[in-house]
């Protein structure tokens, strides 16, 4: 069982490496240029698609859940009927932070919802195992039972945490916000510190701590700042200064960013608002405005040797494709590329570089729609040039599309989280500053 960041050491090769899929230059397989099926875009309003994609994506995280313990499964059919029982933590925390949304949008009864939400809290607050209040990154959907030898995980026990913070800050009812109160407030943040200045990535009762650590700029910035903010277990506000920002150019564009898909530059932004602020570095919003124009901008480059790839469709993220789930994308190139395209990459970019994205994601609703679409909205990912199109949907993908549409639609999920006043503390601590110019991205 690998991990997102496991698979981004042994991915961590460029094109040069990579044997040739087989496409001429310019060319499929059978010798003649892509072209895309015929039809038009998506004919219906931003909103109307954007209201399609996220209850699409509800439906995943209401169905795909156990009613016993309120946990979310890692992935399942993307036509439903489901039977596999592994659950993500990750996918928890998207999940909880989708039932919020729904709640504000209608999308299934206040009641429902409600109990589903103090369901899923009880199990993680009094029955899931924890260490030092850390969660195992996959789990028995319905036992909470550890799978197989997965790690005890930092990041992933972040993004659940998220969701938590998230679900105690819109739900007026007081269990639930005691409840998550106890998740979070549990956390031994200096003990993932293990004795060194950045966390480690996780823990293993068999061998101890990862020895890979969360140390250049990635995801990251979620951990740090509930570490910071934390009103029981926090880590010093220097710990914000310990990891590296490395400085990435393509075509013009400089932009922090570390070897690793696009999706580092989104997960942080799901809850944690950065519009309008900066630290000691940089205003993190507008380095995703500038990685995104950077990976789309990739994308084309590779035209000559995927002729899907071009300006109504781009994007490749941490995803399945036809070997099995890969970590790939760009600038520099990772991982094995091969004209796949990926709809959360642009799914979850969608504040940062609206008109580029929904275009995409008109262009896949559109003459891909019969292809791609499903009950739960986009499969993970599929391949123009090819046959191969997922069976599956990944709840992290879902949710950091549904997460990121509401953010663009409304604000809705940034405007809840920031109220919590430990995340606004952390980002105070860490040297956020409020800038007065707001700069518009269309």
């Amino acid at each position: 069982m690998k991990t997102r960041r496991e698979l981004l050491k042994l991915a961590g090769f460029g094109l040069a490496g990579l044997p040739f899929s087989g496409f001429g230059v310019g060319q499929d397989r059978s010798g003649r240029r892509f072209a895309a099926p015929p039809g038009e875009p998506y004919q219906g309003t931003d909103e109307e698609l954007l209201n399609d994609i996220q209850r699409g994506a509800f439906e995943f995280f209401w169905n795909e859940s156990s009613a016993k313990t309120g946990q979310t499964k890692d992935r399942a059919l993307a036509a439903g009927s489901d039977t596999r029982t592994m659950s993500s933590i990750a996918a928890t925390g998207f999940g909880l932070t989708a039932l919020c949304i729904a709640d504000r949008r209608g999308y299934r009864s206040p009641n429902e919802i409600r109990e589903r939400v103090r369901t899923t809290l009880r199990f993680l607050a009094n029955d899931l195992p924890n260490v030092h209040g850390f969660f195992y990154h996959f789990i028995h959907i319905e036992t909470g039972a550890r799978w197989e030898n997965v790690e005890l995980s930092s990041i992933d026990t972040s993004l659940l945490l998220c969701g938590v913070l998230m679900a105690r800050q819109y739900f007026a009812d007081q269990e639930i916000k005691d409840l998550a109160t106890k998740i979070y407030e549990r956390v031994d943040w200096p003990w993932m510190l293990n004795g060194g200045k950045t966390f480690s990535m996780g823990w293993k009762p068999e061998s101890g701590f990862l020895d890979a650590r969360w140390e250049h700029y990635c995801e990251l910035m979620m951990i740090y700042l509930l570490a910071i903010g934390s009103p029981t277990h926090p880590v010093p506000p220097s710990s914000w200064e310990a990891w590296t920002r490395p400085i990435i150019r393509y075509k013009e564009i400089d932009f922090i960013s570390g070897n690793d898909p696009i999706f580092t530059h989104q997960y942080s932004h799901a809850w944690f608002d950065f519009r309008k602020k900066h630290d000691t570095y940089a205003n993190y919003f507008e380095n995703s405005v500038k990685a995104t124009k950077a990976h789309k901008l990739f994308c084309l480059s590779l035209q000559d040797r995927f002729p899907d790839y071009g300006d109504e469709l781009w994007g490749i993220s941490a995803s399945d494709y036809v070997n099995g789930y890969t970590a790939w994308g760009g600038p520099p190139p990772q991982g094995p590329i091969d004209g796949t395209i990926v709809p959360c990459a642009t799914g979850g970019s969608l504040p940062f570089l609206f008109e580029d994205c929904i275009r995409v994601l008109r262009t896949l609703r559109g003459p891909f729609g019969k292809r791609v679409w499903s009950k739960y909205g986009f499969v993970d990912a599929f391949n123009p040039l090819g046959q191969w199109t997922d069976a599956d949907v990944l709840g992290i993908d879902l949710g950091i599309t549904m997460a990121m549409a509401e953010n663009h639609r409304t604000g809705f999920v940034w405007e809840q989280f920031m109220k919590n006043n430990e995340m606004r503390d952390g980002m105070e601590r860490a040297g956020f500053k409020s800038e007065k110019s707001v700069v518009g991205h269309g």
